[in-house]
């Protein structure tokens, strides 16, 4: 193709150049430069043309082998779509199911540790009302031991003092000084016992609300964690999750 062009430039550049014919448009042109030139185009052309007839007859297939390739390509993509869907599939479902036995795992491990937490509070509970009971009935006995041993001294000793007319105010005084010191040691020692109650189960209190507040951070962590589709778990037995409803 470049020669057809070469010759065609060398053509024209000849015609340019003639020598001109006076008083006409006509010109004198080198007849065998001319001649070369046109058998130069002569045996460019048919080489040419004939390449660009194969590419016309080759059109159609040269189309369609283009169109069965993107198809092919076209097919191959589809299918290894399909095939890497398929894979992020199941590797999905693998994970929730793995997500689901780790989430009832833990909550049967907080379950568990609910539930012996609450049983050693109770017991602990149990221990420490009973040893309060028992040491505030020992306290009120010895109370009550005291006042009584206290009335019976002043009563005595208000019985010595009336035998004698001479002291009989001052036994009266003293009969009754006896008798307040007795009351107030009474109430001295019931204060006691109730403060001593008092702090028993204050002591127990703290304890408990402890255990309380480690069963319900437990629980509100198992609440934050959700469901493996995204929802907050359900509540189990009717409970709250505050952890006030694990006593009875």
């Amino acid at each position: 193709m470049y020669r057809v062009f070469e010759s065609l430039d060398a053509l024209v550049t000849v015609v340019e150049e003639a020598r001109g014919v006076p008083m006409t448009a006509n010109c004198v042109v080198p007849r065998g430069d001319v001649l070369d030139l046109l058998d130069d185009l002569r045996e460019a052309i048919p080489g040419e043309l004939d390449d660009a007839q194969d590419v016309l007859d080759r059109r159609d297939e040269i189309v369609g082998e283009a169109e069965r390739e993107a198809e092919e390509t076209r097919t191959a993509a589809s299918t290894e779509a399909e095939e890497m869907l398929a894979e992020a599939r199941a590797e999905a479902e693998r994970l929730v199911a793995e997500a689901r036995e780790e989430a009832e795992r833990t909550l049967a491990d907080a379950r568990h540790e609910a539930d012996t937490m609450i049983a050693d509070g109770r017991q602990e509970y149990e221990e420490l009302t009973e040893r309060a009971r028992h040491d505030a009935d020992r306290l009120a006995e010895a109370g009550r031991a005291a006042h009584d041993r206290y009335v019976a001294d002043g009563q005595a000793e208000q019985a010595r003092l009336v035998s004698g007319t001479e002291v009989v105010r001052a036994a009266h005084t003293e009969a009754a000084r006896i008798v307040d010191t007795a009351d107030g040691e009474a109430d001295r020692l019931r204060q006691e016992c109730d403060g001593y109650v008092d702090a028993k189960l204050a002591e127990f209190e703290d304890t408990l609300t402890k255990a309380l507040r480690t069963v319900s951070r437990g629980r509100s962590q198992l609440w934050k964690g959700g469901s493996p589709n995204g929802s907050p778990a359900t509540a189990l037995h009717g409970r709250t999750g505050t952890g006030m409803d694990l006593i009875d």
